[in-house]
């Protein structure tokens, strides 16, 4: 696949027919991959490359007040990439939703996107919306020459699938409903670093990690995870939250990888969320902390 990050339409070179898939694509869910599956069966009848017009961060930072919360994804870039990559995508148009992008007319993003990527068939999702007049599908296909196929809505359990309700199943820790609406496991990764050490003296010593990228986390809690380290994958159980046992304050990601011995600070890691085991407690001493740990370390080992 290959990834073109352009300013404006200026800096697109084309020189075949494609089939162009429209959107803003934040975790790439399973109601994004119907667009995909969709795109992939036009370009396998009509022997054409696959292209994208996507944008790096959400498009709601140039039009809504700003809070943290707007940077977050759902993926990492590199992970939002190979996702593209495995749906099928040849070409990945990359810009920024800028004011200047904004204030562009329907009619002049067709023409000067659209017809420039040779766009012979377009992919686009039910609520799809374009140009600063908001026009819709139905205005795209009324006003270009290729053929504009709208896929319909995708729901799981008579609900939408869609990126706002990822996020909130992300931040109340229902991991199940998370790796279901996005049709493959949720991740963060993270630096190894140093911490209060208190875990090997318990004999459950914990990885600590400082997260790396800008993608939201489940809530506090202890989960069931898998972990990726030097190119290995161990069961872990990973808490995530305020050490409130020890009187902790600050937010804490630490997991205790079993079958697994040696020094890793330095490394970069990447946790796989399974499932939650139980809500972060404060514990009266020591002794309940173990029997505790120990319960978890046994339903993370059986769990499957």
């Amino acid at each position: 696949m290959n990834i073109i990050t352009i300013k404006n339409h200026h800096d697109l070179l084309t020189t075949q027919p494609t089939v162009l898939v429209l959107g803003y694509f934040d975790g790439l869910h399973l109601g994004h991959k119907a667009l995909f599956d969709k795109a992939r069966e036009i370009a396998e009848q009509k022997n054409l490359p696959i292209s994208v017009l996507t944008f790096h961060e959400s498009p709601k930072l140039t039009f809504a007040r700003f809070s943290p919360e707007l940077l977050l994804h759902l993926t990492y870039p590199e992970k939002r990439y190979a996702k593209f990559e495995e749906y099928g995508v040849d070409y990945l148009y990359l810009t920024n939703f800028t004011s200047d992008f904004a204030k562009t007319s329907s009619d002049n993003f067709i023409k000067h996107y659209v017809e420039k990527l040779q766009a012979q068939d377009i992919v686009v999702g039910f609520d799809y919306q374009f140009g600063h007049n908001k026009t819709n599908s139905d205005y795209l296909a009324r006003n270009t020459n290729a053929t504009v196929h709208t896929v319909e809505e995708v729901q799981l359990d008579g609900e939408k699938i869609s990126s706002t309700r990822i996020r909130e199943a992300v931040t109340k820790g229902d991991i199940g409903l998370t790796n279901q609406l996005l049709g493959y496991t949720f991740t963060t990764r993270g630096i190894v670093v140093h911490g209060d050490a208190r875990g090997r003296t318990i004999g459950y010593p914990t990885a600590n990690l400082a997260p790396i990228d800008r993608t939201h986390l489940p809530s506090d809690g202890v989960y069931v995870t898998d972990v990726r380290v030097k190119g290995k994958i161990y069961r872990a159980m990973t808490s995530i939250g305020q050490n409130v046992t020890f009187g902790g304050t600050e937010l804490r990601l630490e997991a205790h990888l079993f079958d697994f011995t040696g020094e890793i600070y330095g490394e970069e890691v990447e946790i796989f969320w399974l499932h939650k085991i139980r809500d972060m407690v404060k514990f009266s001493g020591i002794d309940d902390l173990i029997t505790q740990l120990e319960k978890d370390e046994q339903f993370s080992k059986k769990w499957a």
